[in-house]
């Protein structure tokens, strides 16, 4: 049989390489202590102002950034992996963190969604209902609620949870996943914090019209306000319609445009990051 052993020199190529590793590994875990001293001393700042360390826009963009400068065999959903670790390992250090999630069982995809962006070791609690798993976050028992995305069939009598979302107070912070499409499983995160924005993002506009408003004229009243919806769901409600729009853009409660609106309620839910690409196939 042919002698497979590794030469001298193959040997020593292999340590040089295995210590230039290690060297590597010494200088990331420096400047992950580093990070660890700067957020510890934000908190100590954000702790007097009575502030939240949750920025899921803050995040987005960040993870955008690293993303368009990134090159080499590291695929960008490891990239996307190891960030999110430290992101949630920095959100610890400024406070205790936990999720209330909304799923059949604790292995379905809303679940596995929220495992894979707050981190497996952040307190995790799966919730029957959607009702349930904001109720959580209400009473302080969790910091975010991970909910499914709003569609135009929801399953159950508590589906369609946006209708009843207690605005400003409860608001959409975060769109899960954000790398990717995961199959077409998605959710959204909400939190007792208003969202920030990444750069590039869409807001949930919420509109009560009248009892029959027709679809079409819904859409050519947001339309003509100047607003650019990617999709609008509809629910009958009693005695209105409600509307969901999702809208290109960071809006707020106070821009002009949803002043154009014919109807008197019109609420922006909150805004999310828009997700991008994942790995090429």
């Amino acid at each position: 049989m042919p002698d497979t052993a590794p030469t001298a020199p193959a040997e020593a190529e292999i340590a040089a390489l295995r210590a230039e590793i290690d060297a590597i590994d010494d200088a990331m875990h420096d400047l992950l202590m580093k990070r660890a001293a700067v957020v510890a001393n934000l908190a100590g700042s954000r702790a007097k102002g009575n502030g939240t360390p949750l920025r899921p826009g803050r995040e987005a963009a960040v993870l955008r950034r690293l993303l368009a400068r990134h090159t080499g065999p590291l695929g960008r959903a490891r990239v996307v992996r190891i960030w999110r670790e430290i992101f949630m390992a920095s959100t610890a250090i400024q406070g205790a963190f936990s999720v209330a999630v909304f799923a059949p069982t604790p292995q379905s995809g809303q679940a596995r969604l929220a495992r894979e962006h707050f981190g497996p070791i952040t307190p995790t609690r799966v919730h029957p209902t959607p009702a349930r798993a904001l109720a959580a976050m209400s009473a302080g028992e969790a910091s975010v609620a991970v909910l499914p995305v709003p569609t135009e069939e929801p399953e159950g009598p508590e589906g369609a949870w946006w209708t009843r979302l207690d605005v400003p107070r409860l608001q959409v912070v975060a769109r899960l996943p954000f790398l990717g499409d995961d199959g077409g499983t998605a959710a959204l995160v909400v939190a007792p914090v208003a969202p920030d924005p990444s750069g590039e993002d869409r807001s949930l506009l919420l509109i009560e019209a009248e009892d029959g408003a027709a679809r079409g004229r819904i859409a050519q009243a947001i339309a003509d306000a100047g607003l650019q919806a990617a999709s609008i769901l509809f629910e009958r409600a009693e005695g209105a319609t409600l509307a969901l729009a999702d809208i290109e853009g960071f809006v707020r409660q106070d821009d002009a445009r949803l002043a154009a609106l014919p109807w008197a309620r019109r609420t922006i839910l909150g805004a999310y990051a828009v997700p991008v690409a994942g790995d090429a196939p």
